[in-house]
């Protein structure tokens, strides 16, 4: 940019001798902004090219002095930054200063001033030179990551620093001359593009002997991981995790080397690939590696500060854990941590255990619940189950759930021990451990009593006391100000450990009256006025199905169910249909009622009688009605194992839903809903199209046909089980496929289908067993194929029979159409008629009144009428009184009484209407009589006589 300026000049030009006064004539210059970078560049910036022509001329190879001058002269003028276009002849001189530098120490110096340059943003002219230029900065980074081949410990130094204030530091202003700073970000995306930080781990190994220049390297790789998953994924690449690991307890003084390793390893966990770092640490070197560490800042540590560094070692170790090669156990670290999960609970003679001392701060609690996670993590590993036995995980863990953990003090004097807060979610975590752990060591499980342990927990959790829990950390959600946080692990445990379906554990529970305990507390939160939460719900969810787990093959245990379990899964199952939407967990509770019906109340006629007298049976129809899809299959089984009982057929057939729908109406709208669902080819009136796959669906039609093994389940054989429909045909071969009330034609021709099912499902697996004995080029002998023809063909015309029958359904109903369709006309008609009789008779009526002639012609007509109805024949010894009035000259029946009609006395009031004996009028809005003041207009109408 420039601007212009016009000045007058006054003095006279120079080389003027002469005294006059030369003419003022107005002149124009020219002067340059600051920012002008064409007049800036040549005084600030020096032509590197010369510079590096210098350093390469043979010639002048011997000039050590001038190529030092030159080169302070470029680090002074340059102080600012270098800029993008110059990086090119500026790498070249590092390149050339870094070869000089191995016979000439005196080039080192020069390199780490013009690597402290580096550590600058580059400078851009224009806007568009990050664009233009983002693959020289790249080449760039990386050949000052190469520059690590110097052995000199400072530039080594310099090159971490550099990099580190480029890609993390942002507090660069712009210069003076109007050039301006690339961006942080442009910056941090071309370090990561160069691939520097896979270079620095590289060079680790390179600094054996330089412990600040590897520290160096450390935090520039702790700086380059933090944030970034490209410089994580470089760093994975050249190995980085297991060279870092490698390093981890060299010699150090301050420690930094183990702290900056650990975050590196941090930084690489949650940024990269978690699966590679893992593996890379999953050897026995790094383990044992680690192994130091931890045991050093465990038995050493002291400060705040070991203690943090020592939990983010058990961290990572934990995550190691969780891949199975890794050999944990192999390396004897796993014994070693297991031996301190049960510290402090159990005393031990090992002399780890008894120069370990705990001052029970939040690092060691925190400490304490990392150890008790690795348990979770190692005991997939059955292998550790032995060393869990060994050191007596079981019972550490029983006395941290012990019922009273919670109010234990410290019994000597000046001894220390875990707050009431910090007891309290250990044992919450310890019951949630146990959950995972105690299914693998049953044995131990008992001999620990662990089950009356577990019930005195539970009857603790019920009780109502002063009790007022913290619910703090992950485990304790839910529990705030009481024991539900405790109830809900000490369930979800009873749950794990009666799933197993070990009879002496189960027997155990039963015979210390877990199932009326069980029963109590179901009717505790069924009684409860407080709103459900998902805790409550996730309680009672785990209640039914442990419960489930105890009664099922078991008569004795069915019976002590009772009438008490009976009325609470009644209560259950009334539950509201649109709770199963409330995201709270109520669909899970409501299908283990279902499963509690099923093992608890289903096969004990005792329990199935009380059942069907509180309309259990109606309960489940009306879920069957309104439930999603996902439930269907689980209340039909639940039906058709309670149809045994003879009396629950009864109860199906008295169902009714809405719109007055029933039960075998609605089987075949489920049938029809899931054929829908399985894309089995239907017409629209729900007929049979293929008569070679009546019931196959798309999803066998689509998948290709494989030969599997003979003890594997074909295509055919699965679906029996995969849908409704072989549950459906077993409810209809209970109640019966004929004399079934509220059915449509439609549902008699699902019917025709569902009452063959078995037959079609049967052709369906021989004609695939035919395919896949063709698809193994397998030739039947001939008997066996005339069979298997036979069965096919069989199959076939039973298709071509059912679609015949649902025709003559589909014909019947037309008929049945078209005559309700001629009566509703024949009805329509008639009232036409009756319409048209009465116009007629007005208009005759009318007629008479005007035609004389009409009227005599009506009244012969009348009289003839009159005397074809009198006897002809007079019985003797009566008198007979003609009633009939000659020459009447009118059609009306007359007698000697004349009847007059007046305007009704309902409306009037009667001839008394202003008397106290006046009639009640009938409101016009109806109602009761009651008595209406006549008004005055009503008086003075006269009444108005007719005669008839």
């Amino acid at each position: 940019m420039f601007s212009t300026a016009a000045r007058m000049t006054t003095k006279p030009p120079n080389g003027s001798k002469s005294g006059k006064a030369a003419p003022h004539f107005p002149s124009i210059h020219h002067f340059f902004t600051p920012a002008a970078p064409e007049l800036a560049e040549p005084a600030r910036h020096p032509d590197l090219s010369r510079v590096v022509r210098l350093l390469e001329d043979p010639v002048s190879s011997s000039l050590r002095d001038r190529h030092i001058s030159a080169l302070k002269k470029v680090a002074k003028r340059c102080q600012n930054g270098f800029l993008l276009r110059d990086l090119v002849n500026v790498f070249t001189i590092l390149n050339l200063c870094a070869e000089r530098a191995k016979d000439h120490p005196e080039y080192a110096s020069i390199l780490c001033d013009l690597l402290h340059i580096c550590r600058l943003p580059f400078l851009k002219e224009k806007a568009s030179d990050e664009a233009n230029y983002a693959s020289v900065v790249t080449d760039s980074l990386s050949q000052m990551g190469y520059l690590m081949r110097i052995s000199d410990s400072k530039v080594r130094e310099q090159i971490c620093a550099s990099i580190i204030s480029l890609y993390s530091s942002d507090k660069s202003k712009p210069c003076e001359d109007g050039m301006c700073p690339t961006s942080l970000g442009y910056r941090q995306e071309m370090v990561e593009r160069s691939g520097v930080a896979e270079t620095l781990v590289m060079a680790l190994g390179l600094m054996e002997n330089q412990l600040p220049a590897k520290l160096q390297v450390l935090r520039a790789l702790q700086v380059l991981s933090s944030s970034s998953a490209v410089n994580c994924s470089f760093m994975l690449k050249a190995e980085g995790a297991q060279k870092v690991c490698f390093h981890m307890n060299e010699p150090d003084q301050s420690g930094q080397v183990l702290f900056r390793s650990s975050e590196i390893l941090w930084n690489l966990l949650e940024n990269g690939s978690r699966e590679e770092v893992t593996s890379q640490l999953s050897n026995m070197d790094c383990i044992m590696v680690l192994k130091e560490a931890f045991l050093h800042q465990l038995l050493n540590g002291y400060r705040h500060y070991d203690q943090q560094l020592r939990n983010d070692l058990l961290v990572i170790i934990t995550l190691i854990a969780e891949n199975p090669s890794a050999p944990l156990i192999e390396s004897g670290f796993a014994k070693q941590l297991i031996l301190f999960v049960t510290f402090p609970e159990l005393k031990s003679h090992n002399p780890l255990i008894r120069n370990l001392k705990l001052s029970f701060t939040s690092e060691d609690f925190e400490m304490k619940k990392l150890l008790l996670n690795l348990l979770v993590v190692l005991s997939r590993d059955l292998s550790a189950v032995q060393l869990f036995k060994e050191s007596r995980v079981m019972l550490a863990l029983m006395l941290l759930v012990r019922p009273s953990s919670s109010d234990r003090r410290p019994s000597g004097k000046g001894r220390r021990s875990w707050t009431s807060v910090q007891q309290e979610e250990l044992q919450l975590h310890a019951l949630a451990t146990l959950a995972t752990v105690a299914p693998l060591m049953l044995d131990e499980y008992l001999s620990c009593q662990a089950n009356t342990c577990l019930l005195m927990l539970l009857e603790w959790c019920t009780q109502q006391d002063s009790y007022f829990g913290q619910s703090h950390g992950f485990h304790g959600a839910g529990g705030q100000g009481g024991k539900k946080a405790q109830m809900r692990y000490c369930v979800r445990l009873l749950r794990s450990m009666v799933s197993l379906s070990n009879s002496l554990i189960n027997q155990d529970l039963c015979d210390q009256g877990a199932l009326s305990q069980l029963l109590g507390l179901l009717r505790h939160f069924q009684e409860r006025e407080e709103e459900e939460d998902a805790v409550c719900v996730e309680i009672q969810t785990d209640v039914l199905l442990t419960l489930s787990a105890l009664c099922e093959e078991d008569m004795h245990r069915k019976e002590l169910f009772g009438a008490e379990g009976v009325e609470m899964v009644i209560r259950y199952l009334k539950m509201n249909p649109a709770q199963l939407y409330s995201g709270l967990g109520h669909n899970r509770l409501f299908l283990s009622t279902v499963d509690c019906v099923w093992s608890c109340i289903v096969g004990c006629y005792t329990t199935e009688d009380l059942f069907l007298e509180k309309e259990g049976a109606f309960l489940l129809l009306d879920f069957l009605h309104l439930s999603p899809r996902s439930m269907k299959s689980v209340l039909l089984g639940t039906l058709l194992e309670l149809c045994d009982n003879h009396k629950t057929l009864v109860h199906i057939d008295a169902w009714r839903g809405e719109k007055d729908l029933t039960a075998p109406a609605l089987l075949l709208q489920l049938w029809r809903q899931e054929e829908a669902e399985l894309g089995v080819n239907r017409d629209q009136q729900g007929r049979i199209t293929d008569v070679k796959k009546p019931i196959l669906s798309r999803y066998q039609e689509e998948e290709p046909l494989v030969s599997v093994a003979a003890n594997r389940p074909s295509a055919a054989v699965m679906d029996v089980s995969e849908n409704l429909r072989s549950k459906i045909y077993c409810l209809f071969c209970r109640i019966g496929f004929e004399e079934l009330r509220g059915l449509t034609a439609e549902d008699y021709i699902t019917l025709s289908i569902v009452s063959r099912y078995l037959d079609f499902k049967t052709g369906e697996v021989w004609s695939e067993v035919s395919a896949e004995l063709e698809l193994e080029g397998v030739r039947p002998i001939t008997p066996d194929a005339e069979a298997l023809s036979t069965i096919v063909q069989t199959s076939e015309d039973t298709a071509r029979h059912v679609c015949l029958l649902q025709q003559s359904i589909l014909d019947q109903q037309k008929q049945e159409d078209l005559k309700e369709e001629k009566l509703a006309y024949k009805e329509i008609s008639l009232n036409r008629k009756q319409q048209e009789l009465t116009a007629k008779s007005w208009q005759h009526h009318v007629a008479k009144t005007s035609d004389y002639k009409i009227l005599k012609e009506s009244k012969l007509l009348q009289e003839r009428s009159i005397e074809l109805s009198r006897p002809r024949e007079k019985s003797d010894g009566f008198i007979f009184h003609s009633t009939h009035i000659p020459n009447l000259q009118t059609t009306n029946f007359f007698s000697r009484v004349l009847t007059i009609e007046s305007t009704p006395a309902a409306l009037t009031g009667g001839p008394l209407a202003n008397t106290d004996l006046a009639l009640e009028r009938v409101p016009i809005e109806g109602g009761a009589l009651r008595k209406v003041a006549p008004s005055n207009t009503e008086l003075e109408l006269p009444n108005t006589v007719t005669v008839k």
